[in-house]
Formats: structure tokens, C-alpha cells, sequence
């Protein structure tokens, strides 16, 4: 499959590699990282990263405008389904090449690569690299780790298989990579969100059966002076509650009119759960868009039910 990707990729001149709306480490990373070796190994060829960004992935690299897509070929990271690619319509470009490691939702209708017993979209980009001509550096390198080191929160999520730690220890040894500086990049952060963090602790509610909530309106936001990305972004931090299976942030963006729904689980598959709320994702790490603070209740029963059916069927105590 990666030498058919590969044969693509040698044969458009224009290359425009998209992502998931809302995004997040390894999104980024792992198009910043492709684009970079595309360039590395075909400089004459324009590749465009597109999709909207967030201040905070500044250090991976600058996202660039969509142009004309006559005669381009597509490709697709870290996205399982068309309505929650971000910023492109694949109908416009001539070939679609799709690269996801989520649960298989639909055809993109072109090459379809999927392994979700990949850690991150990163490491498949690695695997891409790895296996076909495509040349890398230490630059494209540090992204993948840092894609890599983002999807598995440091390794500690069961999506790093000896796989994973083999592939990056090579990469680490090969390319003299400076974990102590990647780790700074990828988690230094300012005192103001620290103190949302210490707030969201301070107010999580909890339901009867294990489901942990916050509401975050726009007013909170501004009081810290965050944006509608921050919380979405420190939600791995709240794993291993004694108290709580499930837990999820309800984020109000203005900017988007809409409310981020981003959700965790220690054990009950939400990712279902999400789905008729316009999300989806892993099985125990989703996010979704709703339009109201309203609606966010419905998403917290659901959520309850969930974990209640879980707790019942003994799955719990298996695991």
C-alpha cells in the first residue's frame, strides 16, 4: 500500500495534505512532517498544508492557503470520515489518498490506508517514510516524535505497541533527537493555563455512575485569558480518577459558533456515543461539535448510561 502512496506522490506535481477539523498534535505533526519529506525528496513539487490552525503547533511548522486544485492530488491524515476533513472539498482534486489510524467510518473513494492499532497518524507517516523512498531529516524527525509522543500521552495509553517503542528508538538513535527540548515544546505553557487546569480540578462535577464534566463558557475563557483550544488541550491530564470513568469538557467557541465536546474514558467505548452528536474518534479518546450548552446535558446522560451499562456488564472489574 505504501509503494501505491508512494507512486502518487512521485507523480502529481501538486500535493495538498489535509487534516481533521480541530486540530490537534499529531494532526499537525504528522502533515508538517509528510510535507517536509515530500519536499526533502521531490523539491520542485509545491505541497500545500491546509486546514485551520492554532497558535499553539506554531513550533511545527506554518500552515499554508488553499489554491487552485485542478491536476492535485490529496492526502488525507488522521481523518475517518469526509464531513470532519478540514478546510477542502475531496471532490475538487483529480486523486484522494486517505491515511488514518481511527476505526474505519467510510471510503474517501481513493487509496485508503488504515491501521488503528497504529499509536498515530505520525507513526504511520514514519512507516510511509520508512518503507519508500521518501527522505528524512532531523527536523521532520522531531515532529514525528512529537506527534507520536502526543496520541500515546507519553507512551502511557495502550496504543504503544512494541512496534512503536522499536520504531522510535531507531528514529531516536538515527537522527540524535533531543527529547528534553521536544518535550519542552510540546508541554511548556503559560501560568494562565495552569490555573484553568487547576480550576477545571477545582469544578469538575460528577455524575452517580463515573461521568466527570465541566462547562467552559466564553466568559471563563476571557477571565483567563485562554482560547477555545486550550482545555481540549490538557484534558489527558484528568486520567486515572479514582472516582470517574468517563471524563469531558464542554468548551464554548465563539469563533466557530459552536460548543467542543472533548471526552476520555478509562474503560467505555464513547467513541459510538459521539457520533450522532456530529464526533467520533478512538474508542476511549473523541470529540465532537454541538450548537447549544443545552445540548451538553444530553451528551452527559449518554454518557452516564454508558458507563452505568458498563459497570453492570462486570467490565469494569476485568479490566
Amino acid at each position: 500500500m505504501y509503494s501505491d502512496i508512494y507512486k502518487l506522490i512521485k507523480e502529481f506535481d501538486k500535493i495538498v495534505i489535509a487534516r481533521h477539523v480541530g486540530v490537534d498534535p499529531d494532526a499537525m505533526a504528522s502533515t508538517m512532517a509528510l510535507k517536509d519529506s515530500i519536499l526533502l525528496t521531490f523539491p520542485e513539487k509545491k505541497v500545500l498544508t491546509v486546514g485551520s490552525g492554532s497558535n499553539k503547533f506554531t513550533y511545527l511548522g506554518k500552515l499554508d492557503k488553499l489554491e487552485d486544485t485542478i491536476d492535485t492530488l490529496l492526502i488525507v491524515l488522521d481523518t475517518p470520515d469526509i464531513r470532519r476533513i478540514d478546510g477542502v472539498n475531496i471532490a475538487d482534486f483529480k486523486k484522494v489518498v486517505k491515511i488514518d489510524h481511527h476505526p474505519f467510518v467510510e471510503d474517501f473513494g481513493g487509496i485508503e490506508h488504515i491501521d488503528d492499532k497504529a499509536s498515530s497518524a505520525s507513526e504511520l507517516v514514519l512507516e510511509l517514510i520508512r518503507d519508500t523512498p521518501l527522505l528524512m531529516d532531523k527536523n521532520i524527525a522531531s515532529k514525528i516524535y512529537l506527534g507520536i509522543v502526543s496520541d500515546t500521552n507519553r507512551f502511557m495509553f495502550n496504543n504503544s505497541t512494541s512496534k512503536t517503542f522499536l520504531q522510535v528508538a531507531k528514529m531516536i538513535k538515527d537522527y540524535d533527537l533531543e527529547i528534553d527540548k521536544l518535550y519542552e515544546s510540546l508541554y511548556l505553557r503559560p501560568l494562565n493555563e495552569v490555573k484553568l487546569e487547576g480550576y477545571i480540578g477545582l469544578n469538575l462535577e460528577v455524575t452517580e455512575n463515573g461521568v466527570a464534566y465541566i462547562k467552559l463558557t466564553k466568559n471563563l475563557l476571557d477571565e483567563f485569558k485562554v482560547d477555545a483550544a486550550s482545555p481540549g488541550n490538557m484534558i489527558n491530564n484528568f486520567n486515572y480518577i479514582n472516582e470517574v470513568l468517563v471524563w469531558a469538557f464542554f468548551t464554548e467557541d465563539v469563533k466557530n459558533d459552536n460548543i467542543r465536546v472533548s471526552v476520555r474514558s478509562r474503560g467505555p467505548v464513547i467513541n459510538t456515543a459521539l457520533v450522532k452528536y456530529n464526533g467520533g474518534g478512538h474508542k476511549y479518546a473523541s470529540g465532537a461539535r454541538i450548537k447549544t450548552m443545552e445540548e451538553s446535558d444530553q451528551v452527559i446522560k449518554d454518557l452516564d448510561i454508558l458507563c452505568k451499562n458498563y459497570k453492570e456488564s462486570g467490565e469494569q472489574l476485568e479490566n
